[in-house]
């Protein structure tokens, strides 16, 4: 799935959960907030589309409820596939522990 094609399909899902999608431009990552009390992503408008869609997944996880959805195939395993490398990316950062 191209990575345009995948922010337009995580957008819809997030829609689906009740969550609101907000592009804006600055100097943030982006992720799941609280705008004005309603559950909101907002995403960089900047940051490539794969950035994005990793942002987007990272929100319907931890927003919860994409179980109860149906999903394309094709969608759910890129969002699988997103989650994935998410989690290895923490594994990746250090844990911050004693370093003596």
């Amino acid at each position: 799935m191209k990575p345009a094609t995948l922010v337009s399909a995580l957008e819809d899902v997030l829609g689906q959960l009740g969550v609101r999608v907000r592009r804006e431009r600055g100097t943030f990552r982006g992720g799941l907030c609280l705008v004005a009390g309603e559950p909101a992503v907002v995403i960089n408008r900047v940051h490539p589309p794969e950035a994005q869609a990793t942002v987007l997944a990272d929100a319907i996880r931890e927003r919860g409820g994409v179980d109860d959805l149906y999903l394309r195939p094709a969608l759910r395993a890129a969002l699988e596939d997103a989650w994935t490398r998410i989690d290895a990316d923490l594994e990746d950062v250090p844990s911050g522990g004693d370093d003596e």
